[in-house]
């Protein structure tokens, strides 16, 4: 079958499972889609402790397991967006995005959104190249 129009399923135990009916990520015509993550420990599933910084940085480790788990690595990343339930927090969640992305910046929205799952205040999904 040609592999730029198959779909694999991609998962890892890096990451906290799905707590829905979907994929931690789909790789699909040469790209990795990862679905929204939330600031999930993986091995406890439980929010880890702290300010936004540690959250945002935890929604980006789940999806740079994803992405490793996929053969690929966050400095491949296409597309990034992340949800807040609260826009106040734009400048904090910059400040740890930065320290991922360096030298390819991704293209990025931020949206502010009323809830988000389990009330978590942050989400992060991504499209990374394989």
């Amino acid at each position: 079958m040609d592999q730029t129009n198959s779909l694999r399923p991609v998962s890892t135990s890096g990451a906290p499972s799905a707590i829905g009916p979907y994929a931690q990520g789909i790789a699909a015509g040469g790209l990795l889609f990862v679905s929204g993550q939330l600031p999930l420990d993986p091995a406890s599933g439980s929010f880890v402790a702290g300010e936004i910084e540690e959250r945002t940085h935890q929604c980006l480790r789940n999806i740079s397991a994803v992405a490793q788990a996929a053969g690929s690595s966050l400095d491949r990343t296409v597309k990034v967006t992340v949800f807040l339930t609260d826009l106040e927090n734009f400048a904090r969640v910059n400040q740890v995005y930065a320290q991922y992305f360096k030298s390819m910046l991704p293209a990025r929205s931020v949206v502010q959104v009323a809830a988000l799952p389990k009330n978590a205040d942050i989400e992060i999904e991504a499209v990374i190249q394989l």
